[in-house]
């Protein structure tokens, strides 16, 4: 299990389904919840960025569309207005901890880009010292192919890795990674560690969450770029943010993958 430092970097990954209700409209009681674990983080001396989608989902909800757009324009053009909204949100609950936020939108082809990585990590380096809390986003509007299949896991993994962090959480809708589906298998058992990601692991990782775009593969993927970089990993429940803390004790929740040894 992860082992707490005095003063950790550590990457939060939230997910559409975490930070909506079924009603596609935004769970403010669940954002306002997880600012405060992550301030609490903050104030005990930890190092914390925040990948955060849900821009197409709040922005679903605040045109008071019907449904989540079906056209890559109506998507980019919900994410234009959900980042507005996340952001509000997230600056006004953070705030009231005095922690202040920074916002940081960019495509996979910066982090692809040595120069463009460069200016990115001195940016992140940079907020981090002046004690703020970088908020990392797609870049929907612009994004299309991670728009239609990433929902930001591999991107969080990304942003692990060039931050040199040494722990990646990702939140989600689910206790962790199970054994099967537990939609369709009410003994579906939850796998609590992974050793290894090997090829049975990657098979019985699928099926994406209905308000997102991305689901147990991608966030597979994730675990197998942060640990392929030395980076341990945790997915777990984003309903209870205050199960962070139980993590960083070194309790077992949701599921664990080891890192690979440097």
């Amino acid at each position: 299990m992860f082992v707490k430092k005095d003063k950790n970097r550590i990457v939060v990954k939230v997910g559409t389904s975490t930070l909506t209700h079924n009603t596609g409209k935004t769970n403010i009681a669940r954002i306002a919840k997880l600012a405060s674990v992550l301030s609490d983080l903050k104030n005990e001396g930890h190092e914390v960025i925040l990948v955060s989608s849900g821009a197409i989902g709040v922005g679903t909800g605040k045109l008071r569309l019907p449904e989540r757009p079906a056209t890559t324009k109506g998507l980019q053009a919900a994410a234009a207005v959900g980042q507005c909204e996340l952001m509000f949100l997230y600056d006004k609950l953070f705030s009231e901890y005095g922690v202040v936020v920074s916002q940081l939108l960019f495509t996979s082809d910066e982090l692809n880009h040595e120069e463009s990585k460069k200016h990115l990590v001195d940016t992140f380096n940079q907020l981090l010292e002046y004690d703020c809390l970088p908020i990392v986003n797609e870049n929907d509007s612009i994004s299309v192919e991670e728009l239609l299949n990433g929902d930001n896991d591999c991107l969080s993994a990304r942003v692990a890795e060039i931050t040199a962090s040494d722990l990646l959480i990702l939140l989600t809708d689910t206790d962790g990674l199970y054994d099967s589906n537990p939609a369709e298998n009410p003994n579906a058992a939850l796998i609590e560690s992974v050793e290894e990601i090997n090829d049975e692991i990657r098979s019985i990782a699928g099926g994406a969450s209905k308000k997102g775009t991305g689901g147990f593969i991608t966030k597979v993927k994730a675990a197998e770029i942060a640990t392929s970089a030395g980076i341990p990993v945790v997915i777990m429940n984003g309903a209870k943010p205050t199960d962070i803390y139980k993590v960083l004790d070194g309790k077992s929740i949701g599921t664990f993958f080891k890192a690979v040894e440097q």
